[in-house]
This record gives structure tokens, sequence and C-alpha cells, in this order.
């Protein structure tokens, strides 16, 4: 089935929802793409429908918002979506998808993109045991399932999110065993004036942070995991002290634990944007690569934005504004009648900027993190490739991503190099000495999600083709 749209978003999260309903707001037939059943993304991810009852919490007080307005609006909403390929046709976006297992084809005029974003795990020894999880990963399973991973969890990384999952591994009935960060309370206090543009925000972290050392929660400043060891499951972690590239030093202590919560930072999720032909800049403070795209999120080709986190790591509240502000210059393209108030959408637009990317500031992973990567290492999770296997790739002449995939498979596995990429270019930057700007990111491919082999192929059948007879012995 063919659907055809003036303007096609693909993700739900704040920045793509929002910029559905500006854009279906001004008489603009909108379709929204994502793949969670319901709207919200990571940030306000919906409670799943096995909960009967839950305490509301900012995150789903905003989600419910949000979600009752696409409800309210004329965007046509489609859940349980992958989009694995995005082309170009006469002057229009095609993007072929699958939906509940069936192949589908939406033609539309406008394309936006707000894929949002994915964290970064520095592989450690041991990080691929059962019980590690991603911070992201831990936000989903609370958010969602009001599940948390473990019983005895260490919690570490960068940034404010750490705090956010131990404050909710304890409101749910969690132990907290320790908070672990490379991060200092220096770190912290300098990143307070730009904090001041969000005092809601402010006054949440501190709010989180107070809970935490009121009950005794240790927080291990200025240091990192070192190393996670179990037999079949995480039994305890190895922390140590940092310096100021947080590489590790020798100062070392055992702490027992059943579950791992990790996570150093976010980074724009690229992919679509490759896909769709636009390029890349390398803008650390934004958290590393991220498409051109101008302020209200245009790009140098017609009819295609981008938007919110996909843009760069600037935090749900600029997120949602941007959205608006793109759904409402996305919209320009097809009427002309378009109640804009641009000014007062980029004010409000710079100033939550401001905040996010003083969070992402504390996120932006130092040089010396890389030496928690050992000789053993796993670094390509999906193919089992250690960093001696990336290194041998080096040796033998690879000294770019393409390179390295080509010689190992590395990042071809299913989740399409979103955890190994980024570890791997720091890597070749290390051992080539050169910039992590100067190692250019993957050649993106579609499928950009997996997709069985059976939809891909449609109606065709093997047991139609004309296969002759064995030939007489």
């Amino acid at each position: 089935m063919i659907k055809t749209c003036d303007v096609a978003i693909i993700g739900a999260g704040p920045a793509g929802a929002n910029a559905g309903i500006m854009a279906a707001s001004q008489g603009c037939r909108t379709i929204i793409i994502d793949e969670q059943a319901k709207a919200g993304g990571q940030i306000w991810r919906a409670k799943s429908a096995a909960i009967k009852s839950a305490p509301n919490t900012p995150e789903t007080i905003d989600g419910d918002r949000l979600r009752a307005s696409i409800d309210a609006s004329n965007v046509t909403h489609i859940a349980n979506a992958r989009v694995w390929q995005i082309e170009r046709e006469l002057e229009k976006w095609v993007l072929r998808l699958i939906i509940n297992g069936r192949s589908e084809k939406i033609v539309s005029k406008v394309l936006i993109l707000a894929t949002g974003a994915r964290e970064y795990v520095q592989p450690t020894p041991g990080w691929t045991l059962p019980g590690v999880i991603g911070l992201a990963g831990a936000t989903a399973l609370i958010k969602q399932d009001l599940v948390i991973p473990g019983k005895k969890i260490v919690v570490s990384g960068t940034g404010p999110l750490i705090f956010y999952v131990a404050s909710e591994i304890r409101r749910l009935g969690g132990e907290v065993s320790a908070i672990v960060t490379p991060n200092s309370p220096v770190d912290w206090m300098y990143a307070i004036p730009s904090m001041f543009s969000r005092p809601e925000l402010l006054w949440r972290g501190f709010v989180w942070v107070a809970d935490l050392l009121l009950s005794g929660t240790p927080i291990f400043w200025r240091n990192v995991i070192k190393q996670i060891d179990g037999e079949t499951k995480v039994q305890s972690v190895t922390v140590s002290k940092v310096n100021n590239d947080w590489s590790p030093l020798d100062q070392k202590r055992l702490i027992e634990a059943d579950s791992v919560c990790i996570g150093y930072g976010l980074q724009a999720a690229t992919e679509t944007s490759q896909l769709s032909g636009i390029d890349l800049k390398h803008q650390p403070e934004l958290g590393g690569w991220v498409p051109e795209v101008w302020e209200n999120g245009e790009t140098a080709i017609d009819g295609l934005f981008v938007c919110g986190d996909g843009t760069g790591i600037r935090g749900a509240a600029a997120a949602e504004i941007h959205g608006k502000l793109v759904g409402l210059s996305a919209a320009e393209i097809i009427t002309s009648n378009v109640n804009f108030p641009r000014s007062a959408l980029l004010t409000s637009f710079r100033r939550a900027s401001r905040f996010g990317m003083a969070m992402t500031a504390l996120s932006i992973p130092r040089k010396g993190l890389q030496k928690l990567t050992t000789d053993k290492t796993i670094m390509c999770r999906c193919e089992s490739l250690r960093r001696c296997d990336i290194e041998h790739q080096m040796e033998a002449g690879a000294a770019t991503i393409n390179a390295i995939k080509s010689g190992s498979r590395a990042g071809m596995g299913p989740c399409g190099g979103k955890y190994c990429q980024t570890a791997i270019a720091k890597l070749i930057a290390e051992k080539e000495h050169r910039t992590e700007a100067e190692i250019i990111p993957p050649t993106p491919r579609p499928p950009l999600r997996p997709v069985p082999a059976s939809e891909l192929s449609g109606e065709f059948e093997y047991t139609d083709l004309p296969i002759p007879k064995p030939a007489p012995l």
C-alpha cells in the first residue's frame, strides 16, 4: 500500500511529534512514523498497558499531554513502523518501511527527520556480562515498565542521567550500591550558570542529589568503573580514580553489585541524515558528528529538514521547541499562509539549548577514558571483535571505519555499528595521531533497521522459480 502526504516525519519524540502537530495545524497532510507503539520517544516514553496505575512523573505528564495533542490534531500517526530505506524520486521523498510485518511505502513532498540520539558506552572489561545495561536502556525499563535491572545496582557514567536513574531506582524500591562518575563537583559548578536558564530543571536535579546523599548512597566523584567481574552475570565492579583527562589511576576499590547501569553521554543518531544525503560536521559540544542543518532545521537539500537531538544534543526542552519551529518551517514549503512566530520560538530554543548544552559538556568523553578498553576487551558486540582484532586490521593498513568494517565485519551486525563505531573511531584517532574530526563515520547503507528478507522480496516466492529437473545420469 502507498500513502501520500505533504509532510512525512520519522520519529515521534518531543521534536518529531511537535513538528507534526505544527505542520498539521497549518493545513498540511502530515504523517508521523515511529517504531514505538505510542508517541513520546525515549524521554516521554509511555507506560506499558500492563501497568494499571502508577504515580505520575514529570515525564509521564508531559508525554500524556503530547499524545493527547496528537490525538486532537489532524496528524496521521503510524506506530510500530520501521523505516529501512529513504529515496528521492521525482522531487518527492519515498520512504520504505515495515508496519506490523507488512511492507509499505510513503511518498511525501517534505521530509522531517527527528530520529533523536543514541548513547555511548566505552567498551570496558566485562561490559558484555548479563546485568550490564546502558543508562538510556535503564531509563526505558523504568519509564515504560517500572522495572529496575537488578537488586544491588551500580550507576556509572557522566552528566545528569546518572542521578536521574539512581533516584528512580530508589523510588521503585531498588538499592543503589554506588554512583561512579568521572565528573567532579567542580565540573558541575562550572555548569551552574547555564543551568539557571531552566531553574525548574536545576531544582529537580538538586532534589535528586539531595535524596541520594540523605539516603547514604556513596558517590565516587572522579572515578570510573575499570572492570566488571562475574562468571555468568555481574557480581562486582572495580572502581578506579581518574586524573584530569579521565585516565584510570592505580587507586582501586571493589564494590559488590548484581547490575550495572553505565553510559558516557549521548550522540546524534545521524544514519537517516546520511542516507538522505546530508553532509556531517564534527561538533564535540553537540555530542560529536551532526548533520549540517540551519537553526530552523532546513538543510541544503530541498524539502528536507532535521530537528531535535538528531541535530545535536541540546536536551528534551530544546527538542520540543525545535520541533515546533521546524514544523512551521516545513509547512512554508506547502502553503504560503503560515502563522510563523519565528522570533519567539528562536528565543525560546536558544534559551533551552544553553541548559542542554551545559549538560552535554559534562558528558563529553575525555581522551583517557579510552584506556578502559584493554587488548582483550570486546569492542564490536555483534561480531565479538576485541580491541586486538580491530588493531590487527589497522596493522594491515585499515585507517578508516569503512576499511575496518570491510576487513572484519565490525559494525555489520544487528545494531548497525551504533555500539562500536564511535569507540573504533576513537581508537583509530589515537593510533593514527589524528583528531576524531578526521575519522569520518561509516557510509550508511539500507536497510537502516533489520528487516525480514521475506518482506523485502515482496510477492516473490522461491517455489515459483522454474527449476529444471536433474539431468539423467
